[in-house]
C-alpha cells in the first residue's frame, strides 16, 4: 500500500501517534500496526526481524531450515522488514536460502548494510550482499556503525538516484557516537536511521528521536531486548496487572509495545531463532499501544524492579 506524503501528514495529525491498523481477514491472526516511512508514505509493520547472531548458522542444514521456518512464521504473521549486515557472519546467505525456500515472498522489505573500511570497496560489498540474498535490489542500505560513512553515503545516494536501492540510512547501537550521528542526521537527507532504544536504554529520546521526526526520517530500533539480556533479567519477575490494558502478555511484548508506541519509531527488529518467539513479537504490534503516560509508567516499573 502506498500513500502520498500529504495524506500521511494529515493522518499523523489526526491520530497523534501516526498509527495505522491494517485490516485482517476474518479468522486470521490480528494484523500488525503499520507505520509510514516518512520520506515516502510506504507502510511497514511496526515489528521486523533482525538476524544478528541468530542467523549466523553457517552451512548446517538443520539450523538453516530452522531459520527458514522463523522467516515463514514472520511473513505469515504479517512481517515485512528483515535486516542484516556483512558483519553478521553467514546470516546473509542463510536469508537467501530461506527466501528461496519460501518462493521469495513479495512482502519482503530488505534492509541491508555496507560495512567495510575501504570506501572504494563499498559497491562490491553491496553487490555481494545482494547476490547472497538473491534479490534484484535492496529496499534499504545503511552505513553500518558509521564506518567510512562519508564516502559510503555518497555511494548510496548515487545508487538511490538511479534506482539501484530505494532508501538510504545509517546505523549505530548501544548508545555509541550519538553526537556524530546527530550531525549526520542534520546534514544529510536520510530515509532511515537505526539505533538502540528500549524501556531501559532511553538516551535516543533526548535528541535523536525528536530530530528524526523533525527531519522526516524513519527509525529502526535494534537490540530491543539487549540481545536477550533484558528479557532474561525480567524472566523471574511478574508482569504488572495493568500490562493487560495494553495487551502485553509477556515481557517481550511489554518491551516491544513500549518501543513501537513511540511516535518517532517506524520498526523494531528483534532477532530470534524460535518460531513461537517471532509470532509473540509480531503480536506485540497488535491491539492497544501505550500512550505517553503509560510509557512512563512502564519505564518506572522496570527501573524499580
Amino acid at each position: 500500500m502506498i500513500i502520498t506524503r500529504r495524506t500521511f501528514v494529515k493522518a499523523a495529525a489526526a491520530s497523534g501517534a501516526a498509527l495505522v491498523l491494517s485490516a485482517a481477514a476474518p479468522g486470521a491472526p490480528p494484523a500488525p500496526v503499520m507505520r509510514a516511512v516518512p520520506s515516502s508514505g510506504e507502510m511497514l509493520p511496526a515489528v521486523g526481524l533482525g538476524t544478528w547472531i541468530t542467523f549466523n548458522v553457517g552451512d548446517d542444514p538443520v539450523l538453516r531450515d530452522e531459520c527458514a521456518e522463523v522467516m515463514a512464521a514472520f511473513f505469515a504473521a504479517g512481517g515485512r522488514m528483515i535486516d542484516s549486515s556483512p558483519m553478521y557472519g553467514s546470516s546473509q546467505p542463510v536469508i537467501g536460502y530461506g527466501l528461496e525456500k519460501l518462493s521469495r515472498p513479495e512482502a519482503l522489505f530488505s534492509a541491508e548494510k555496507v560495512w567495510i573500511s575501504s570506501a572504494a570497496d563499498g559497491p562490491a560489498q553491496i553487490e555481494q550482499s545482494r547476490r547472497f540474498w538473491g534479490v534484484p535490489r535492496f529496499d534499504l542500505v545503511q552505513v553500518h556503525n558509521l564506518v567510512a560513512w562519508e564516502t559510503h553515503l555518497e555511494t548510496l545516494f548515487a545508487m538511490k538516484a538511479v534506482g539501484q536501492i530505494r532508501y538510504v540510512g545509517i546505523t549505530t547501537s548501544e548508545g555509541r557516537r550519538h553526537d556524530l550521528f546527530e550531525q549526520i542526521m542534520s546534514a544529510h537527507p536520510l530515509d532511515f536511521v537505526q539505533l538502540t532504544y528500549n524501556v531501559v536504554d532511553r538516551g535516543a529520546e533526548e535528541r535523536l528521536l525528536p530530530l528524526a521526526a523533525e527531519r522526516g526520517m524513519g527509525v529502526i530500533v535494534n537490540r530491543p531486548f539487549r540481545q536477550g539480556a533484558l528479557t532474561r533479567q525480567l524472566q523471574g519477575e511478574a508482569l504488572p496487572d495493568w500490562a493487560a490494558v495494553i495487551g502485553a502478555k509477556t515481557w517481550a511484548q511489554f518491551i516491544l509495545k513500549f518501543i513501537v508506541s513511540h511516535p518517532s519509531v517506524t520498526v523494531a527488529i528483534p532477532a530470534t531463532t524460535r518460531v513461537d518467539h517471532v509470532r509473540e513479537n509480531l503480536m506485540a504490534a497488535t491491539g492497544p499501544l501505550p500512550d505517553a503516560a503509560m510509557r512512563e509508567r512502564m519505564a518506572a516499573y522496570v527501573r524499580d524492579l
